[in-house]
């Protein structure tokens, strides 16, 4: 068995009816003439993890080296603890590239998912890897606004002004905790963190048709309360978010720590550099996503090669 090293995954792409062509401007060889809405960088999806609008049953596949071929739930076995904690792999990674409007949704709440097994947590963040002008992103619902009058606004299409409207600045970090209703914006691409689900019930599709809505559902675990603030980073290593799943810190050049011996996912949003861990060297550049295994992030470190900017997640402890 091989000793753990570095993976680089290759991604998995959805077609999307609000997808684009944006992601080529992160290196991916998107399928011709496809509306490439997401790219699955990192996945352990087995399929009884999907429900709502999901699509799961995904399992990213190792591009290179001795488990070149092999899944990373089979990593997940031969590794175990040394790549990560747990039967598979604790965290979802994406980019999304919104050419129209995603769905305005909601991911489970806790006291949802406890009544219904099937259902699975779902928070997130998103980091603005480009915006174009005059975009938004859809967090939360303002001040006042009950269930009644969101079921309302879902069917007369009204809804869309019970929304917070967040300006979409590229570099800015979004936190989604489950149960917050939100939506990305036409013109804006994200690198996406996540815990390992894909429950969505969708609440309005501006007017689309051909695509179930999951109203009651939504309603059911719609969070009313306010949303965590916008996160930017201002210095060479800054943490953008901290949850009981998973830790995002943004990282500006090199860095001589990448972790303290948990997993981590180096997420490279601009620029070009790479990462020195197990003896060995990884190029990255923009788009690239990199699974560092436990047992080698203590000692790994990331070398800048150019505006280098990449995002360092760790599950929690």
């Amino acid at each position: 068995m091989p000793d753990p090293y570095p993976l680089v995954l290759k991604p998995v792409f959805f077609e999307k009816v609000w997808g684009g062509r944006r992601l080529e401007r992160l290196g991916k060889r998107l399928p011709p003439a496809k509306l490439i809405g997401e790219s699955w960088e990192v996945a352990d999806m087995p399929v009884t993890a999907a429900s709502g609008a999901g699509g799961g049953g995904v399992r990213s596949r190792i591009a290179g080296g001795p488990l070149a071929g092999r899944t990373l739930h089979e990593a997940m076995g031969l590794w175990g603890a040394r790549l990560a904690r747990g039967p598979r792999f604790p965290l979802l990674v994406k980019f999304l590239d919104a050419g129209q409007n995603l769905s305005v949704q909601v991911h489970p709440s806790p006291e949802h998912a406890a009544e219904y097994p099937g259902a699975h947590l779902k928070t997130e963040c998103w980091y603005v890897v480009h915006a174009e002008p005059g975009s938004v992103i859809y967090k939360g619902v303002r001040p006042g606004v009950t269930r009644e009058r969101l079921a309302l606004g879902a069917a007369d299409g009204s809804i869309v002004g019970d929304l917070v409207a967040v300006p979409a600045t590229t570099g800015e970090c979004h936190l989604l905790p489950s149960g917050t209703v939100h939506a990305l914006g036409a013109g804006v691409t994200v690198a996406e963190v996540q815990t390992p689900s894909d429950t969505t019930f969708r609440l309005y599709d501006w007017g689309r048709e051909g695509r179930d809505l999951h109203t009651q559902e939504a309603l059911k675990c719609a969070s009313l309360g306010a949303t965590p603030p916008v996160v930017r980073g201002d210095g060479p290593r800054t943490r953008l978010v901290s949850t009981e799943h998973f830790g995002v810190d943004e990282v500006r050049g090199g860095t001589a720590r990448v972790g303290d011996g948990l997993c981590a996912v180096i997420i490279a949003v601009a620029g070009r550099g790479s990462l020195l861990a197990g003896g060995g060297e990884t190029p990255i550049t923009a788009g690239t996503t990199v699974v560092v295994p436990a047992s080698l992030s203590a000692g790994a470190s990331l070398r800048d090669g150019g505006g280098l900017v990449t995002l360092v997640v760790t599950p929690a402890p």
